[in-house]
């Protein structure tokens, strides 16, 4: 994994990671917490990993404060730990994460997908759809990373269509406890397409504005992404 190797001169050894990747686009601090949560997802920071800031500042080529500060926000989000003794390392996601988390998870995106229903204008309706057309491009494509980059972006707009700032909150607090669980999910190819079928469901209630309907496809959602994860614990300690 890319931190878990010895540093030579502060680079890191991962072949993948031997060219530096300055930030060059959105704002610093957003650009470095996006990318930092990427790595997290897609096993280049593994989970248990220890994270060394010197060979993140080289790969990223900025100074220590902002890659603190991006570190900070995804302690806050659940994906990272913080001691003093060992300063910032991956979370691990556990089978009792899952089997607590995901059940909340399910019941508030069904209730966001209510209100959503009630409260999205046709515009914001509109956009989503445009999202999961591009999903779907990505998935036949076989692009996992930009696949989940549109799907977390699908139901971050449903969330914030329900125009309830509280359940946002819930939700955002424990979301980041499973984000990577949510990730590999889809790792297989049986999953993956019924994971696409299950988003244009969810779509196709969303225009129709079927507030009952939507609820249930949401809440089974995350039910199937659960049992999608489970075996992986048979292979991974019992964390992953």
């Amino acid at each position: 994994m890319f931190l878990a190797i010895a540093l030579d001169c502060g680079a890191p050894h991962n072949a993948a990671m031997n060219t530096h990747a300055p930030i060059q686009r959105r704002p610093l601090h957003d650009e470095l917490v996006q990318r930092l949560r990427e790595m997290i997802m897609e096993g280049q920071l593994a989970p248990a990993e220890k994270i060394s800031e010197v060979a993140l500042t080289n790969y990223f080529a900025v100074s220590r404060t902002p890659l603190r500060e991006a570190l900070k926000v995804l302690v806050s989000e659940g994906l990272l730990g913080h001691t003093h003794n060992r300063g910032f390392v991956v979370n691990a996601v556990t089978r009792q994460d899952l089997e607590e988390v995901f059940p909340i998870l399910g019941s508030l995106e069904a209730l966001a997908g209510e209100t959503a229903c009630r409260e999205m204008s046709d515009g914001e309706i509109a956009a989503v759809r445009d999202l999961h057309v591009e999903m779907v491009g990505h998935y036949e494509a076989g692009d996992l990373a930009n696949y989940f980059r549109c799907n977390q972006a699908i139901h971050e707009a449903i969330l914030s269509g329900s125009r309830n700032a509280t359940l946002i909150g819930i939700y955002e607090g424990l979301s980041g406890r499973v984000r990577r669980a949510r990730y590999v999910a889809n790792l297989s190819a049986e999953r993956w397409k019924r994971a696409v079928d299950e988003h244009e469901a969810i779509l196709h209630a969303l225009e129709r504005r079927d507030a009952g309907m939507i609820a249930r496809l949401l809440r089974d959602h995350l039910e199937h992404k659960l049992d999608a994860v489970r075996p992986r614990f048979d292979k991974a300690d019992d964390a992953i």
